[in-house]
């Protein structure tokens, strides 16, 4: 009997969440792609002020950041916090303060005592329907003919940046965040809430931190496009 190295039991835990997570979302694309459009005149609905968790993986399937999110939607205020003991390998510690309407945002370091304000370019936020979506449809993931086996959901669509980057949005028939995929031809990003409660369990979390309190906001280099996108790429 031949012995096998195997890798360590979280790497293939690690390896098989990547995959399933990837997975998952990207069946979810193709069902919206592939559905039956039901189209209108439907105006979007809004998130309401939600507690949650999001994950965030680009087009290769690399989990990119995993973490608490606080998100007000009175306010369009959003903080995200990456949790150093999510269970994938991720490649980026974030800390972001977004104020969406105020066109701002912060990055916290709180182990290094620093903080940067910075101006939002773009305001596309991957937990709220933007004012301009379109309604594609609406979808059963799972059984809608089985009682609890699954889950009828509304699929958004739109452009941004000028259209040449366009983005598909799930949310549930009461307007809570499931997928969202910004994609253009060279790269994509997937944000899934995971763990929605609709409450702001912690508002000191949408308040400016001592540590920025005072920050000047700092000047953009040329090129430069600061959004809570561009963060997770």
């Amino acid at each position: 009997m031949h012995n096998r190295l195997l890798p360590p039991s979280g790497s293939l835990l690690c390896d098989s969440l990547e995959g399933k997570m990837f997975a998952a979302v990207v069946l979810f694309v193709f069902l919206c792609l592939t559905a039956t459009t039901n189209a209108d005149h439907h105006h979007p609905c809004h998130s309401p002020n939600m507690t949650g968790y999001l994950s965030v993986i680009n087009h290769k399937g690399e989990v990119k950041a995993g973490g608490g999110f606080t998100y007000d939607s009175i306010g369009n205020k959003l903080r995200f916090r990456s949790n150093e003991s999510y269970p994938v390998n991720t490649s980026l510690t974030l800390d972001l303060l977004v104020f969406f309407d105020e066109g701002v945002f912060y990055e916290i370091d709180s182990k290094n005592h620093s903080c940067a304000k910075k101006t939002l370019h773009c305001t596309m936020n991957p937990l709220d329907v933007p004012d301009d979506a379109t309604l594609g449809g609406t979808m059963h993931i799972g059984s809608a003919s089985v009682k609890g086996e699954g889950l009828k959901v509304k699929y958004w669509t739109g452009s941004m940046s000028g259209k040449k980057d366009s983005y598909i949005m799930g949310t549930t028939m009461g307007c809570l965040p499931l997928s969202t995929v910004y994609y253009s031809d060279s790269s994509s990003l997937i944000f899934s809430a995971m763990e929605v409660h609709r409450e702001i369990k912690d508002p000191e979390l949408l308040i400016v931190p001592p540590l920025c309190v005072g920050q000047p906001l700092e000047d953009t280099p040329e090129g430069t496009v600061n959004s809570f996108l561009h963060e997770f790429m």
